[in-house]
């Protein structure tokens, strides 16, 4: 693929395809030829032998003498062009592996996995010559040719795709069959144990000799050591992760809690029911209708965690098994999907032109964070740190390039802002590119699909030569009068476009305001999705959101920490966390609505039938005869069963008409046709994102991102899990992906509000995990009481308002919602507080949330639930029923730039009303229940405490509200405010009560009786 072929550009109702060129001029590489080192810039000098030194007799790469004995005594002792161990060379110093290439190590040919790539496939083939049209004219058949046999060989990965390895040159994929072929480890020490961590940092070579020595398989060599079914028994008792289970000590202690209150609540509720309060029935009536919805809701919340369990993966074993010395890397290529969904991806040419200007500064950037390990890898992050940049950087080129590349990065902002400030106003006539050519998304709602490939092979090199990554820029095509779905629309669209250009079988999801700060989080990824004997049944792993940005005390909980660190860990040891919709690894053919391998089966269960307990084993009705499923294509279906599916399903209903990317979707292991060329892919890329493409295919209803609701992640992974897929938490101690969040209190209720509209339209969908999805079974309880949950929470702010507005009625009206308790009815009371208190010590304990975190979530729980939760259930009530978009508007003021500036701007949205009404409802509710209380004298205090606690407890979790409302920190503080206006109010009243300027007389009243003194 041409990295210089320019921005490619069609429509789907013309047979048209236009190549703008000369956008981007190609830049000269590097000359590499020469006597300087290319590491330090000094010269190479000679050997011993008066020859010019060679540090690399693969390559070549010109490297002197000492920037060599450095790499090889502290740096990664590889050639830092072509990725091969330096070997040792007259008058170097021995260091550390210098033993193993006098011989051969045993070590190396332990772990060869089958290649069966011979097995005879004819899928690919049978589908391109198949009988399938997609009506764009004769011509387009003969650049849609692919040779026969496609699928019985290994299938070419494209350049540029994003590896998982250190190392960009790419080899080939690994064999279907090698996944496949699993025996059982024989019983052994937990492979995490402290005799395998404490050595984890090392090499793996000397790791493999210990294991060997305690295994006493190191010695002479004999007969077993290269038997392969020992092999594949070393390789099981190695796996990639493994569970990490929380203490019992923690857990139990938990769990107990959770069925004691559990009783309790039991027991209170029916204390509450069959106590009601004559005098004042419809608030108790309201009150207990109110904390019978809020049991059920926490039942659906909190059993769900009823298994939280820690992972850790082992990265180094993850190289020993697929990038071997001297081999090809066998790592899985993933595609990096950075999808923005702002504007509904609006054809952008200010998007296209910054991308052309990331392009060329990636060619300076990414070499240098390979030779230096930079962490993170946003080079706006990375500059910003405020740490000691010499620390553990002991090159001594290290301070002058990075000097420079710190100079490159501002040019290169430099030239990012003169383009945004150029597209601050459009010139009549449109856009015009730099060759003078029409900017084809001049009309941002009426405009062909483009494609331009940055980076990648055939220019896509950095200064040093290496490939990079590919880099691609699309935007799908814009016509009126098509359904264009947002964000999901534009996820699918990206879908098939990396299923014709690169396929690789795995892809990375983020959103446009994240950035990697961890570069070996794929590779995390990695230990789960290549691991042979739980990832083929993986569908995605998904990463914790961490933000920057946001105020120390994170007043309105945006880090959603208790979300991410209790919720998430209890669904991973269930059948996976939920999809967040941002930092994700997918597999792809899980996307594509296949349905995970099937395991072994169970033997029946054969008795004499004398006993009615036992019995044959009923057939599953879902099952065929030969083992296929019935409600879907399976990944390990035989060649016949996939003939079958072959000739009786409709491919082109399933995944539209395009050859190329129906028989990418049959490569479970990636890859391109060996024989496509270039021209033939782009054409096909810009067929697959053309707007009418999905039109009578499965798109968006079975495959990719599913329609149907704003928060399309919720539904896309809820359909995963349905067909018995399971999805993985990865926590690493370094945050894979960061990224920015709203922490202003407008912006944080909008934010919120999506997400609940996004719940409410799941739930009134034909989607509503509360019935589908049943009749295959394959969705455990738990899991599902936890999609139940996402639907419903929004509802909860009904029954959350009308109980937090009954302590200001209360107070108000000199009522209660419970009558006179009793010393035992009093237990009930104490019993439920402590349990409430218990569960979250308890569960702070074992997740390790402080408590500060715990208690801003629990005040923004009750802040979002009476005011964004109950616009969108009168929003999604509107959409649903009478068909009517609502949108609520955000006014802002002006703010001064400084830190957290956007904390303290207030912006009025009518979110804002509900809050604002209970807070004022409540204090006015305070004053005027202590007022009555001064009148009519002490034996009315006892039943105020009740009353007032009601009311402060309303209060105080809307205490950020209130603070939010108020101002900057370095005005009056906010619990001055509120004491002094109840304070005021009290006294106030107080002293009218008294009125002490007015004189008491005892007596008849003078002018009463009319006597003149």
């Amino acid at each position: 693929m041409e990295a210089s072929a320019g921005l490619v550009a069609g429509s789907h109702n013309r047979n048209e395809l236009v190549v703008i060129h000369g956008h981007e001029e190609p830049k000269p590489l590097k000359n590499l030829d020469g006597q300087v080192c290319e590491i330090c810039g000094d010269e190479i000098g000679l050997t011993v032998d008066g020859d010019l030194f060679v540090a690399c007799n693969e390559c070549g790469f010109p490297v002197c003498r000492p920037c060599y004995e450095y790499e090889r005594r502290e740096g990664s002792q590889q050639c830092p062009q072509c990725k091969t161990r330096y070997k040792r060379l007259k008058g170097s110093p021995r260091v550390e592996g210098d033993e193993d290439e006098e011989d051969i190590d045993d070590i190396e040919h332990e772990f060869n996995i089958d290649d069966e790539q011979n097995k005879h496939r004819n899928i690919a083939e049978s589908m391109l010559y198949g009988k399938m049209s997609y009506g764009r004219g004769p011509e387009d058949d003969e650049n849609s040719q692919i040779p026969p046999g496609l699928a019985g060989i290994r299938s070419r990965p494209v350049s540029g795709e994003f590896p998982v390895g250190s190392s960009l040159a790419y080899g080939e994929h690994m064999s279907n069959s090698s996944l496949h072929k699993r025996v059982h480890p024989y019983p052994t020490s937990e492979p995490g144990s402290a005799r395998w961590d404490e050595k984890k940092e090392g090499g793996w070579k000397e790791r493999m000799d210990d294991w060997k020595l305690q295994q006493g398989n190191l010695g002479p060599e004999n007969d077993d050591a290269y038997d392969p079914d020992m092999a594949m028994l070393d390789e099981a008792r190695q796996p990639l992760s493994r569970k990490v289970p929380i203490a019992s000590s923690k857990l139990n202690p938990y769990r107990m809690v959770i069925v004691a209150r559990l009783v309790i609540l039991a027991f209170f509720l029916r204390y509450r029911i069959m106590n009601p309060v004559h005098d004042a029935i419809g608030l108790w009536l309201t009150s207990v209708i109110c904390e019978i919805w809020f049991a059920f809701s926490w039942i659906l919340d909190q059993f769900p965690k009823w298994f939280p369990i820690d992972r850790e993966t082992y990265l180094d074993r993850l190289s020993l098994r697929y990038e071997r010395e001297g081999e090809p890397n066998m790592l899985a290529p993933v595609d990096i999907f950075i999808s923005c969904y702002i504007s509904d991806d609006g054809a952008s040419m200010l998007t296209f032109e910054a991308l052309s200007q990331t392009a060329e500064f990636a060619r300076k950037w990414v070499p240098f964070c390979k030779k230096f390990s930079i962490e993170p890898r946003a080079p706006e992050m990375y500059f910003t740190l405020k740490v000691d940049y010499l620390k553990d950087k002991v090159q001594p080129t290290f301070v002058k390039e990075r000097r420079a590349m710190k100079r490159e990065y501002e040019e290169f902002k430099v030239r990012v802002n003169a383009l945004v400030a150029k597209a601050q106003k459009v010139p009549p006539e449109g856009w015009i590119m730099q060759d003078g050519t029409p900017w084809p998304g001049n009309n941002t709602k009426d405009h062909p699909g483009m494609i331009q490939v940055f980076l990648g092979q055939s220019g896509g090199h950095d200064t040093e030569g290496n490939e990079l990554p590919r880099l691609v820029y699309v935007s799908r095509e814009k016509r009126p009068g098509f359904a264009h779905h947002k964000k999901a629309g534009a996820m699918n669209a990206l879908v098939r476009v990396s299923g014709v250009l690169t396929n690789a079988p795995f892809m990375l999801n983020l959103d446009c305001d994240h950035y990697i700060n961890n570069s070996k989080a794929v590779r995390e990824a990695m230990c789960f999705l290549m691991d042979p004997q739980i990832g083929r049944k993986v569908c995605y792993v998904q990463f914790p959101q961490r933000f920057d940005g946001i105020d120390r005390h994170d007043r309105y909980a945006n880090r959603n920490t208790v979300f991410f660190d209790i919720n998430m860990k209890g669904l991973d040891g269930i059948q996976g966390p939920v999809y967040v919709g941002t930092g994700c690894v997918f597999r792809r053919q899980a996307l594509y609505g296949y349905e995970p391998p099937k395991g072994p089966k169970r033997p029946k269960m054969v008795t004499c039938g004398c006993c009615p307990c036992f019995g044959r084993r009923r057939k599953d009705r879902n099952h065929s005869k030969d083992g296929g499923n019935a409600n879907g294509p399976s990944l390990e279906a035989t060649e016949d069963d996939k003939e079958f599916l072959m000739s009786n399903m409709n491919f082109e209903k399933k995944f539209g008409q395009s050859a190329i990317f129906v028989t990418s979707t049959l490569m479970e292991q990636g890859g391109v046709p060996p024989s496509s060329s270039p021209a033939a892919l782009l054409k096909e890329a810009i067929h697959v994102i053309s707007c009418g493409y999905e039109d009578k295919t499965e798109w968006g209803s079975e495959l990719g991102w599913i329609y149907g609701s704003i928060t399309e992640d919720i539904l896309t992974g809820f359909k995963m899990h349905c067909r018995g897929w399971r999805s993985i938490y990865c926590m690493p101690k370094l945050p894979a992906f960061k990224g920015s969040a709203p922490i202003n209190l407008s912006d944080r209720l909008n934010q919120v509000l999506r997400w609940a509209l996004g719940s409410v339209e799941i739930f009134f969908s034909h989607h509503c995990p509360a019935w589908y999805g049943f009749k295959g079974g394959k969705l455990r309880w738990l899991e599902r009481f936890a999609y139940v949950n996402t639907t419903i929470y929004p509802f909860t702010s009904l029954p959350l308002l009308a109980y937090c507005s009954l302590p200001a009625i209360c107070l108000l009206t000199d009522k209660f919602i419970m009558p006179p308790i009793s010393t035992f009815a009093s237990l009930f009371f104490i019993a439920l507080f402590l349990s409430i208190f218990a569960t979250g010590i308890l569960e702070l304990r074992w997740s390790g949330v402080s408590i500060e975190e715990w208690w801003r979530n629990e005040q923004f729980w009750v802040i979002g639930g009476i005011s964004a939760h109950l616009f969108a259930v009168i929003q999604g009530l509107l959409k649903v029923l009478a068909g009517i978009d609502t949108n609520f508007t955000v006014t802002s003021k002006a703010t001064d730039d400084e830190e957290f500036g956007e904390l303290y701007a207030f912006k009025w949205t009518t979110l804002l009303i509900p809050p604002t009404t209970v807070l004022i409802f409540n204090l006015v509710g305070v004053v005027a229940g202590i007022s009555d209380a001064i009148n009519n004298g002490y034996q009315s205090w006892g039943p105020l405490f009740g009353k007032l606690f009601f009311s402060f407890w309303v209060i105080v979790h809307l205490y950020p509200f209130l603070k939010g409302l108020m101002g900057r920190q370095n005005r009056t503080p906010t619990i001055v405010v509120i004491w002094s206006v109840l304070l005021a109010s009290i006294f106030s009243l107080l002293w009218v009560r008294i009125d002490p300027f007015v004189l008491k007389t005892k007596g008849p009243d003078t002018t009463m009786c009319g006597i003149n003194c």
